[in-house]
């Protein structure tokens, strides 16, 4: 019965705030839950990883160009010796366009938050703001409990708005 309460709680924290900086226990399982409790009140959740996004604000809400390892082939021709561009869609966006009709929003919940720097880290804080559609949960390390904050909250005091 606890688990409904403290869930109720962490949405209510989460609407509010529109981004939550989450601290989760080394060994796991909790995540697992709230995400459950997110999907109960109606939410899309998308579970990621931090690591490897590259540009964050384009791989989250623009088409943005990659280039797969070469492995040692290269390009022959006019285009560049290290092989060719590939486009994929804004990861975000393209989930936005697919929500259930009835769905609150999506929920972007990004593990491994502890790699991002504070300017990355300062854009998902800001994305339910320019996306409200859109709310951000971001693992940003371990404690020997459950516990999150407002993801601003986490930021140093030179990069929090005034």
């Amino acid at each position: 019965m606890a688990l409904i309460v403290i869930g109720n709680k962490f949405i209510k924290d989460l609407e509010k705030s529109g981004a939550l900086g989450v601290y989760v226990p080394l060994e796991g399982g909790f995540e697992g839950r709230y995400q459950r409790r997110l999907r109960a009140a109606g939410y899309t959740t998308l579970h990621i990883t931090a690591r490897s996004l590259g540009d964050v604000a384009a791989y989250l809400t623009k088409v943005h160009g990659v280039r797969p390892p070469h492995l040692g082939k290269k390009s022959v021709g006019k285009g560049a010796a290290v092989g060719n561009i590939y486009y994929a869609p804004p990861i975000v966006s393209y989930h936005l366009q697919q929500l259930p009709p009835k769905s609150k929003g999506l929920v972007l919940w990004m593990i491994e938050g502890h790699i991002l720097s504070n300017q990355e880290i300062e854009y998902l804080a800001k994305l339910p703001s320019l996306e409200p559609r859109v709310k951000v949960v971001l693992e940003r390390g371990g404690d020997r409990y459950f516990r999150w904050t407002p993801l601003q909250d986490t930021l140093p005091t030179s990069y929090q708005s005034a």
